[in-house]
């Protein structure tokens, strides 16, 4: 159905009316096709990406933005596609491969661009524990916020995300890393955080 001498509008009409899963289905075919562009490919790519997301199937999604990065030419735009990479991932709280995503895009960046991607995974872990605790699921904010604490934070972060812990700490019944977390300000190992 799809070919190589479509262009990316003939595409979008061609599965605008079709289901996520077959749209799916029609753009991984497509990726097998031989002589198909690097620029055809990240396009695809971010098309599957954006269905992905939409379907929570954020893993699947951030393999996606890594294949679209693989046949980007511009380090900004490789870059922009990290930080979407490591988005799907904390959205999906799949935080042990955040990290080695993050160093994966830092290979060709400038020090500048580096602290633009790290202060852009900061914010995304905030909003994804804010996230939680708006929908009263305390554990995974817990989860992110002590994740959070791994990373590098001004003295004002560090305290602000420890206020936060604690008030989930004591919410979850959780007396005893409440305490922990209260008397000495030190965040207690979690079998899940190496």
């Amino acid at each position: 159905m799809l070919n190589k001498n479509m262009t990316h509008s003939e595409i979008e009409s061609v599965l605008g009316g079709l289901g996520d899963f077959v749209q799916i289905d029609h753009l991984l075919r497509f990726l097998r096709e031989p002589e198909i562009t690097s620029e055809m490919k990240k396009f695809i790519y971010l098309k599957l990406a954006r269905i992905y997301e939409k379907k929570g199937m954020f893993f699947d999604a951030a393999k996606s933005y890594s294949n679209a990065a693989i046949y980007s030419l511009k380090d900004a735009e490789k870059g922009s596609f990290c930080v979407k990479e490591c988005e799907s991932l904390i959205s999906g709280g799949f935080f042990e491969h955040v990290d080695k995503t993050i160093q994966k895009g830092y290979a060709n960046m400038t020090s500048e661009e580096r602290a633009w991607i790290y202060n852009k995974i900061k914010e995304l872990y905030r909003k994804q524990a804010e996230n939680y605790e708006s929908q009263l699921k305390r554990s995974n904010a817990v989860r992110v916020y002590e994740k959070m604490l791994e990373l590098r934070l001004s003295d004002f972060e560090k305290k602000e995300i420890k206020e936060r812990l604690m008030g989930l700490y004591e919410k979850l019944g959780k007396k005893k890393e409440y305490m922990i977390s209260g008397q000495n300000g030190q965040r207690r190992k979690t079998p899940w955080i190496k």
